[in-house]
């Protein structure tokens, strides 16, 4: 099975804006030593004008590098991330079904209950806001909710990260027991969403949500 190409990093968004902040240093060095060949030694220059300016200079170059920092960080743990996903292909894998992605107007979850049963399904963004709230029924076994991103105030909700919590009850009232636990084999990896994805049959799991990984012995 062919997998894409993880990809190794992209330019820094940051290296021209160093460079302009370098040249202005630079320009602003030479004007202080002219300045300072031809200051008027009855009137000389305030020193410690020029002194605020070289430590404004000093802090912006300071934070630049921070932020270089930083960028560089996320972009390796994101490509360490891809790379341990790429490696779960082929894999039998046993992951909870809280969470998904939603991409493009579209997250689903798979889950499966003892009995028939009306089912109460929550969902909630990553900050644990309720989002939107739908009742319905299913029958015993395997069922798949899917959610268009629209929320309970009609709104459209961002892609990103969700989760579903399911409450089940039979027709006397009785609590039923909800599995959104699955297991299968990775069959590939999505990675448009704000973290990789994984393939199983026609579900989707969050690469964080899974909890057990093996062979697959049968291939």
């Amino acid at each position: 099975m062919a997998v894409s190409a993880v990809s190794a990093g992209s330019t820094s968004a940051l290296s021209g804006t160093r460079q302009s902040i370098a040249q202005n240093f630079d320009t602003f060095l030479s004007l202080l030593t002219t300045q300072l060949k031809h200051q008027n030694p009855l009137d000389p220059l305030d020193t410690n004008q020029f002194t605020q300016q070289l430590v404004q200079f000093t802090g912006v170059e300071q934070q630049l590098k921070t932020n270089e920092f930083l960028e560089a960080m996320m972009l390796s743990t994101q490509n360490a991330n891809n790379s341990e996903a790429v490696g779960y292909v082929g894999k039998v894998v046993t992951a909870s079904g809280a969470k998904s992605e939603l991409i493009d107007g579209e997250a689903v979850w798979h889950f499966g209950v003892d009995k028939a049963a009306n089912i109460t399904a929550t969902v909630r963004d990553a900050d644990g806001n309720t989002v939107f709230v739908k009742q319905g029924n299913v029958e015993q076994g395997e069922s798949v909710f899917k959610w268009d991103g629209i929320g309970s105030d009609g709104r459209q909700k961002p892609d990103g990260s969700y989760s579903i919590s399911i409450e089940a009850r039979d027709g006397d009232g009785r609590f039923v027991n909800v599995a959104t636990e699955m297991t299968g084999e990775v069959t590939g990896v999505d990675f448009t969403g704000s973290e990789p994805v994984l393939l199983i049959g026609g579900a989707r799991v969050n690469l964080s949500s899974v909890l057990t990984v093996r062979k697959n012995t049968e291939s």
